[in-house]
């Protein structure tokens, strides 16, 4: 029988690609009894375009290297100062549906927010959550064979400056910002404590006899 917590793990600051790579392989090789995960951690500065992302949608030539991946979505930024939880979900033993599982992880950064006193909302039909007009938090997802991977990335205390170069998440003019622009300075490590307990919070219990195809 699986446990219904998730296995967390901590990999600090981490390259992009080879971490993608490592989600991929786990997701292929996972089997009816391996424990669910949460990776924490965040990434040196990259960009990565989702598999229907415009190229486009980085206006201008940068050092910044940008990966092609497989999440949904259009081009995001990752940097130092950000917090990134990648979610590898059974989503099958959990009953979940996608549009379910992108909602608790929303409702999860809402309230990681409101712990630090931060209004926070999600918009119909653009994934993330946002403050006032600005984007704090994205998100994307892969399923393969019910589970997931990719997850979502919280700006915390970062240079903002690369969302500028970009049309974040395709969106023209699209503004971000971060809990230092909001007057927060709790240190990063206690804000993703809080954030990965409200999402263990939100995620249901395994139901019994479910198994991934």
């Amino acid at each position: 029988m699986v446990a219904d917590a998730c296995l967390r793990r901590e990999l600090g600051r981490v390259p992009y690609e080879p971490t993608w790579r490592r989600m991929q392989v786990f997701t292929d090789e996972r089997g009816p009894d391996t424990p669910d995960e949460l990776w924490v951690l965040e990434h040196p500065p990259v960009y990565t375009l989702g598999m229907a992302g415009k190229p486009e949608h980085l206006l201008c030539e940068t050092a910044i290297p940008m990966v092609r991946i497989d999440r949904g979505g259009q081009i995001t930024y990752h940097g130092p100062g950000q917090i990134v939880v990648y979610l590898l979900v059974d989503l099958r033993r959990r009953g979940l549906k996608v549009r379910e599982m992108v909602n608790l992880m929303e409702q999860a950064l809402i309230d990681t927010l409101a712990d630090e006193g931060l209004a926070a909302e999600r918009r119909a039909g653009a994934p993330g959550v946002y403050v006032g007009e600005a984007k704090i938090a994205a998100l994307g997802l892969r399923v393969k064979n019910g589970c997931s991977y990719h997850g979502l990335a919280l700006n915390v205390d970062m240079d903002l400056t690369p969302f500028t170069w970009i049309n974040p998440c395709g969106y023209s003019g699209l503004q971000t910002t971060q809990l230092r622009d909001h007057g927060i300075g709790t240190d990063q490590v206690i804000v993703a404590e809080r954030l990965v307990a409200h999402l263990e919070r939100q995620l249901p219990p395994l139901r019994p006899g479910v198994a991934p195809a």
